[in-house]
């Protein structure tokens, strides 16, 4: 078992300043992995208080620099990339090729994204050739409070703390519970590559704890947070006292519209989609609404496919999802479950109850309802768990207010070999993203919802811009070069 009880405050790894033991349980065995602790207000204080010192050297070194330090973060990942999957499998349940394959790789995707993006940034560029003596600045914001869940926990550490890092701010990390020993890897990972102290600072906290004093902290400049709409809309009340600004990546329910021309593995595809990762992803295609000449075939294909998915622990190789995070995870999933029964949905694949075999572990039996109508409990609300809805539709407007009927907005998903009709739905479909046949979004494109989904755009040259300010400058005296950096 793993004991990890310090927090990483102005370089060094110190003890809580009152502790208090938090358990971190193996969801694929229910077995105690790890034990942290738990920050109060003391620790909290001091990690600002570090980072707020750091802020000024730090957001006045070159660009070339903190480039540089992101680089070697890089190349510590490289070196322990392993450890880090094997953390991230242990603690929040994903099977070890998915932690090796897609979990832990978002590290280097995201940097190596970011690096791309920070080497076109015009520090300061001009404002127009209307007005020669006129300059944007952007500069770093200052102190950032970075609050990052359990489900895809580095990936959302990358697309927060490098941004940061990159754009001059100084940061506060507080990672969930459920999963921190890969964020105290990261950690680990900022001491190696020289990260200068109070620049990154990590305290293990839960949300009303650490994560509310982030909130309204005087000295914080900024919180960007991933987590449930509810704790966002806690989040923004919370730190409104302060006027920070907040950058909020919230929950999904996202609509997979299938046409009747679309090609032959798009039900597949959107149910193995919807798996990944144990149905744990906010842009998971939860709704799944497919042309009415076609939903009969894609009711057995989806019923086949889902039958088909094994499920087991995340310590044992193969492509088997997981369990999911915690007891309460799973107890919250078997009730919409229930709830989809109850409601007079169509059960078509899994089910209530633990999968054939298991006696304990969070596990969930890959769940298809068909038949499902609009304004049913699980059409409407976020599930994140293994469980998908299948809803059949007319015409392409029925299908667009369908998909739009929800307060969410992150993702959207459309499948159809007409050309025409995949614009005109990508444009209408209310969204920050809308993924079509299959295609996964390129390279530095922005992620990011509209609605009760938040507003944040994390990636590439999106994702450092909210880490930035514009300051607006007049009388500037063009004759005088600025340095390149």
């Amino acid at each position: 078992m793993i004991e990890r009880r310090e927090f990483y405050i102005n370089g060094k790894w110190v003890a809580p300043a009152t502790p208090r033991d938090c358990a971190v349980i193996d969801p694929s065995n229910e077995e105690v992995c790890a034990i942290i602790s738990l920050g109060d207000k003391a620790d909290t204080d001091a990690a600002v208080a570090a980072a707020k010192a750091a802020f000024p050297k730090w957001a006045a070194t070159p660009p070339s620099e903190r480039r540089a330090a992101v680089v070697r973060i890089l190349e510590q990942y490289e070196k322990r990339k392993e450890e880090l999957a094997q953390a991230i499998s242990m603690e929040m349940g994903s099977p070890l090729a998915h932690a090796r394959g897609e979990q832990a790789p978002c590290l280097p995707w995201h940097l190596k994204n970011f690096l791309t993006a920070f080497d076109h940034i015009e520090w300061v560029r001009p404002l127009g050739p209307h007005a020669p003596n006129d300059r944007i600045a952007l500069e770093p914001i200052g102190v950032v409070g970075l609050i990052t869940p359990w489900n895809w926990p580095m990936n959302q550490i990358a697309l927060k703390a490098i941004p940061a890092i990159l754009a001059g701010c100084t940061c506060v990390l507080k990672p969930s519970e459920e999963s921190p020993i890969n964020a105290m890897i990261f950690a680990e990972f900022c001491h190696d590559a020289g990260l200068p102290p109070g620049v990154f600072n990590l305290v293990n906290g839960d949300g009303m704890g650490v994560g509310a004093q982030l909130s309204t902290h005087p000295d914080v400049e900024m919180i960007s947070f991933t987590g449930s709409t509810r704790a966002g809309r806690a989040i923004s009340k919370a730190a409104a006292e302060t006027l920070k600004r907040v950058t909020l990546e919230l929950g999904g329910k996202g609509a997979n519209v299938i046409f009747a021309d679309a090609d032959d593995k798009a039900v597949e595809r959107g149910v193995r989609h919807m798996m990944d990762n144990s149905g744990q992803s906010c842009n998971a295609p939860s709704r799944m609404l497919v042309e009415r000449p076609v939903y009969d075939r894609a009711v057995e294909i989806a019923a086949k496919v889902a039958d088909e998915i094994k499920v087991g622990s995340a310590h044992e190789e193969g492509p088997h999802i997981g369990p999911v995070v915690n007891k309460r995870q799973w107890d919250q999933i078997q009730g919409y479950i229930q709830k989809g029964i109850d409601e007079g949905a169509r059960l078509i694949a899994g089910g209530p109850g633990l999968p054939e075999g298991f006696n304990r572990g969070f596990y969930v039996k890959p769940t298809v309802f068909a038949d499902v109508k609009p304004g049913m409990t699980i059409e409407k609300e976020e599930i994140f768990g293994p469980v998908l809805c299948m809803i059949p539709f007319e015409t392409e407007e029925e299908a667009v207010q369908i998909a739009n009927d929800t307060p969410y907005g992150l993702t959207n998903y459309v499948q159809s070999q007409d050309g025409a009709r995949r614009n005109r739905m990508a444009l209408r479909l209310k969204s920050g993203m809308v993924q079509m046949n299959g295609k996964s979004r390129g390279a530095g494109s922005p992620f990011g919802g509209v609605k009760a989904s938040g507003r944040a755009r994390e990636g590439g040259i999106w994702g450092l811009e909210e880490f930035l300010e514009v300051k607006a400058i007049s009388g500037w005296d063009s004759a005088i070069d600025m340095p390149a950096e």
